[in-house]
C-alpha cells in the first residue's frame, strides 16, 4: 500500500448506536429536566382550570421543540434532543412523536370523571384509575428502554428517531474527546490526527523520517 493512499476512518460501533456520533446523556440530567416539565405541566393544569388539562397536554407534547430541541426542564439542565437523520435540534414533529407516549397518559385521566364503586363508599374515579395505571405501565416501560439503550432511547425517541445529548459534551455536532473514552478506542481506530496525517503526503512522511 502506498503512503499516499489514505486510510479508511475506522471506529468501534456498539450495537445498538448505529447512526448516532453522540454518546448517552447522564440520566440524572434527563430525570431532573423530565421533574422540571412535569412542574410546569402540572402548574399549567392548576392555572388553566377547566382548560389546565388540554394545557398541560400540549406542553408536554410540544415542550422539545420550544427552544431548538429543548424544553424548558432541559434547557435548564443543558441538555438537548438530537433529529438523528439530519443532527439537528428537534423540531415540534419530532417532540410530538417522542412524547406521544406521555401524551397518552394525561389523555387517559382526562377520561369522565365517573366514581366507581368500592364497597359501601365511593373509590376514585375511572379517569384516576386510567392515568395511575397508564403512568405506571407506560412510565415503566420507557424506563426500561432508557436503562438498557446504549444510547439512552425510549419508545418515543426510536419512533421519532431523536436522542437526548448533553449539549456540554457535543459543540457543533463533534462529540468532544474525553480520557475515558478515548482509552477505551480499538487499537486499530484511525482518528482525524491520523487521517491528517496521512493525508499530508510525502512530505509529511519524510519529516517524521527526519526526527
Amino acid at each position: 500500500m502506498s503512503e499516499g493512499r489514505r486510510r479508511p476512518n475506522l471506529r468501534v460501533v456498539e450495537e445498538g448506536t448505529e447512526g448516532s456520533p453522540f454518546p448517552k446523556c447522564s440520566l440524572w440530567l434527563r430525570a431532573t429536566a423530565r421533574v422540571l416539565d412535569l412542574a410546569i405541566a402540572y402548574g399549567l393544569y392548576l392555572v388553566g382550570r377547566r382548560a389546565g388539562m388540554p394545557m398541560a397536554f400540549l406542553y408536554l407534547l410540544l415542550a422539545d421543540g420550544f427552544f431548538t430541541g429543548q424544553s424548558v426542564g432541559k434547557r435548564l439542565c443543558g441538555i438537548k434532543v438530537i433529529y438523528l437523520p439530519h443532527r439537528v435540534a428537534a423540531r415540534f414533529r419530532e417532540s410530538v412523536l417522542r412524547n406521544a407516549p406521555l401524551g397518552l397518559v394525561v389523555l387517559l385521566r382526562m377520561m369522565p370523571d365517573e366514581a366507581v364503586p368500592a364497597g359501601a363508599g365511593s373509590g376514585p374515579s375511572a379517569g384516576q384509575i386510567a392515568f395511575f395505571a397508564g403512568a405506571a405501565l407506560i412510565g415503566g416501560i420507557e424506563a426500561w428502554h432508557v436503562l438498557r439503550h446504549p444510547l439512552g432511547m425510549r419508545l418515543g425517541d426510536i419512533w421519532a428517531d431523536t436522542q437526548v445529548i448533553d449539549g456540554k459534551e457535543v459543540v457543533g455536532g463533534v462529540v468532544v474527546d474525553r480520557s475515558s473514552q478515548a482509552a477505551a478506542r480499538a487499537p486499530n481506530r484511525v482518528t482525524r490526527h491520523t487521517a491528517r496525517s496521512h493525508d499530508d503526503g510525502p512530505e509529511g512522511g519524510a519529516r517524521c523520517a527526519s526526527r
